[in-house]
Parts: C-alpha cells; sequence; structure tokens
C-alpha cells in the first residue's frame, strides 16, 4: 500500500518552502549580494533580480494557494528590515507582515524563517557570527519582527542550516571552490576595509566552529526573544541532513561525520518545540569513505543517486537523537528533468508516512521549492522547482511536478 492509499494526519501541514534572497531579487543591502559582486567570487553570477519576488509576492502567495497548499514557508530579510545598523525600515516590516496575512486569508500557515543564510552588510562588516554581540544582534531584529507581526505565524525557523558549511566540507568539491571562498572573504574584507568580512554560509575552515558557537548562540538568544513574545509559538531550527547510511560492518566514517556535521545541533534542538529537517539526498559510507554511485544509476544535479526512501530515514535520525518532532522544512530534488521530480514526490512522501507510521512524529512537509530561484554558488544552474521561471519576464510555468504535487495534496486534505 502506498502513501497515496493513506492517511497522514488531518492537521499535517502541506506546504512548499522559499527564501528572502533566493527569490525576491535587488537584496542590495546585504552580505550575500555584496559577496556576489566582488572580484573574485565563488558565486557563479550575481542574484540581481533573482525571481523578482519582492514585487510579485502576491502572486507566489496565490501559486502556493492554488497547488491546495495548507503552508507557506519564507523567509524574511534581515538586510531589509535592519539596512543599516540600529535603523529599521516600517516598509519592509509592513511588506512582510502583508505576506503574513496573505496567507492566512489563503487558508494556509505561515512558517517564518527569521535568517536564511543572509544577513545585513553591516552585520558582515563586524565580522557576523564572530561577533561577540552577534547574538543579540539577531534577537534584537527577532523581537523587532515579532513585534509587527509574530501574533499571526504559525511556525518560527530561527535560522536556516547553520551545519551547511561543516557539511560541505564533507563533499567531494573541486580544490578551486575552497580556495574561492576564501578569495571571496579576502576580496570582501579589503573593498570594505574591515578587519573580517564573514558571511554565514561561505566559511573557511579554521573558522567554522567559531562561527557555529556564534550561531548557537544566536539561535538561543532568538528563541528567547520570540518566546517572550508568544511563548505558545513553536519555535525551531532548520538543519541540512543527508541520509547516511552504512555499507557493510564498518560505521566509523558514517559516525564521525554526525559527530562533526549535526551532533552540536541536534543537541541543541533537544530544547525546541521541533526540528527542521531539510534533505535532498542520501550518501552510502563504508570504513573509507563514501560509496559513490554505481554507474549507470540515476543520480541529480549534486552527483547523488536518486533516492526517495532518503527523506524517511533522515527524519527518524533527526528524532531519535532529539526526541523533538520534526518538521521537514525541506524536501526535493536538483534536476533539470521534471519527468524525476514528479516521479520522486510520492515515493518520498510513502517512506515518511513509512516511518511516521513507526511512531516518528512529524509535523508537515514543505516542498523546496515553489519555482527555479537563486541558488547560491550555483546561481541559476540548479533547478528545484514546481515552476519554471522565465529570466526576462519572470513568469512563472508550472511543470507536471507541480500537478503531480497537488493531486497528492488534494487527495489527502480532502481524501477526493
Amino acid at each position: 500500500m502506498t502513501a497515496a492509499d493513506r492517511r497522514f494526519p488531518s492537521d499535517f501541514l502541506w506546504g512548499v518552502a522559499s527564501a528572502g534572497h533566493q527569490n525576491e531579487g535587488n537584496n542590495s543591502n546585504s552580505d550575500t549580494w555584496f559577496a556576489e559582486l566582488v572580484t573574485p567570487t565563488v558565486f557563479s553570477e550575481p542574484s540581481g533580480q533573482a525571481c523578482n519576488g519582492y514585487e510579485l509576492w502576491r502572486e507566489d502567495v496565490a501559486l502556493a494557494a492554488g497547488l491546495g497548499l495548507t503552508a507557506y514557508r519564507f523567509s524574511v530579510e534581515w538586510a531589509r528590515v535592519e539596512p543599516s545598523e540600529g535603523a529599521w525600515s516600517q516598509e519592509a516590516l509592513d511588506h512582510y507582515g502583508a505576506i503574513v496575512r496573505e496567507c492566512r486569508a489563503r487558508g494556509m500557515a505561515p512558517v517564518v524563517t527569521f535568517q536564511h543564510f543572509t544577513a545585513p552588510h553591516w552585520f558582515a562588516m563586524r565580522s557576523g557570527w564572530l561577533d561577540p554581540e552577534a547574538p543579540a544582534l539577531f534577537a534584537r531584529f527577532c523581537d523587532k519582527v515579532m513585534e509587527a507581526f509574530g501574533d499571526r505565524i504559525a511556525v518560527a525557523v530561527t535560522m536556516n542550516e547553520p551545519n551547511l558549511a561543516r557539511l560541505l566540507s564533507w563533499l567531494e568539491l573541486p580544490e578551486f571552490v575552497r580556495g574561492l571562498e576564501r578569495a571571496t572573504l579576502e576580496a570582501a574584507t579589503a573593498a570594505t576595509g574591515v578587519a573580517a568580512y564573514r558571511l554565514g554560509n561561505v566559511m573557511v575552515p579554521e573558522e567554522m566552529d567559531a562561527i557555529a558557537d556564534g550561531m548557537e548562540a544566536g539561535h538561543v538568544a532568538a528563541r528567547a526573544a520570540i518566546k517572550a513574545r508568544r511563548a505558545d509559538l513553536p519555535v525551531g531550527l532548520s538543519l541540512a541532513v543527508i541520509d547516511d547510511v552504512v555499507v557493510g560492518d564498518d560505521a566509523s566514517v558514517r559516525d564521525r561525520k554526525r559527530a562533526e556535521v549535526y551532533e552540536r545541533w541536534l543537541e541543541l534542538a533537544r530544547d525546541d518545540d521541533f526540528i527542521g529537517v531539510q534533505n535532498y539526498e542520501r550518501v552510502p559510507y563504508d570504513g573509507n569513505g563514501a560509496v559513490p554511485p554505481a554507474e549507470g544509476v540515476p543520480v541529480n544535479q549534486m552527483g547523488s543517486a536518486i533516492e526517495p526512501l532518503s527523506l524517511g530515514g533522515a527524519v527518524r535520525y533527526a528524532h531519535e537523537a532529539t526526541g523533538v518532532p520534526v518538521l521537514v522544512t525541506e524536501h526535493g530534488m536538483s534536476t533539470a528533468d521534471d519527468t524525476e521530480r514528479a516521479a520522486f514526490i510520492e515515493p518520498s512522501l510513502d517512506g515518511l508516512l513509512d516511518v511516521m507510521e513507526a511512531g516518528v512524529p512529524v509535523l508537515g512537509y514543505l516542498h523546496w521549492t515553489l519555482m527555479d530561484n537563486f541558488e547560491w554558488v550555483f546561481g541559476y544552474g540548479h533547478q528545484l522547482g514546481l515552476h519554471e521561471v522565465d529570466r526576462e519576464t519572470f513568469v512563472r510555468t508550472p511543470k507536471p511536478s507541480a500537478g503531480v504535487y497537488a493531486a497528492f495534496v488534494k487527495a489527502q486534505v480532502t481524501g477526493a
């Protein structure tokens, strides 16, 4: 029996996830915008107008609602809300508050991410999360957002994938990419004349632990600020979680990866209301390291074998390590072939329901992403959207996968 023949809980959240910098465009007061434009830069191209989402946000909320979804995840851009230190933009706060109201009006729970990688340019000039005052500055921003419209949001995600840099250190990226990351930070530091210009998603290895310390303290401070405004609001963070599995009897490499990449964050999440899991792939490990896909096995744009059951595996691991409910804050596939994405959705949800029926509490599933967008260092070269976007006109066009996901959700929500 597949997930299509079974039922998820009636209060299960069905949604899509998006992010400000990747969709909005012209996020010119942010650290990432600045880093995209220095020379050299690790970013393959500038974000520019992205999907023009800051202007077309009503259309995007309508697209999500048109799929029959019950939740919509988006991020509030700190760089827009606090474009210079201590100066707040009422226009930006009103803008994001309007998105929350529109979600509610269309029957979707607003899932709000307070930081999706990007931060203000001025914050990066203060060395970002290496600054001892960073946690308090982030908490101040979270408090301002909560004051403006926190009474109407449904779920709060403090920060997105604070473990990503450490996770990427386990991938077989070309050495020139590591060099470009360092060169990007050096160029941004030189261009601004500060001691150290630092981003939250471009790091050098020797600073990863210290930056993680700052982020961990930032999450704790943000959670306290959010709860001070609304004690009942579910608060958590999201983690990038690969389904790391063992081939053979030697689990030493897999376990070392888990200790380096996930452990501190999963321990931190034990005090949260949920853990956000963001899963895209499964990677097998033997005693020597990662085992590459066999020749001829279909792979995604990251080079990993396409494995729908990775979602259930990642969710089970996160819950076992934290003891708190899971919210799938992202899941999808990087591929230019939408037939692969369309075929991937139902078996992934089937595997998710398997682990739920085995006792893992899961609050909802948010597909990444509503539309093809700016995928950070990869620019516009990777496609993960349920809709494609014309790079000139910004017209959004649904892909077959959008229909597959909508039909699945409709069957779950209405039984039809």
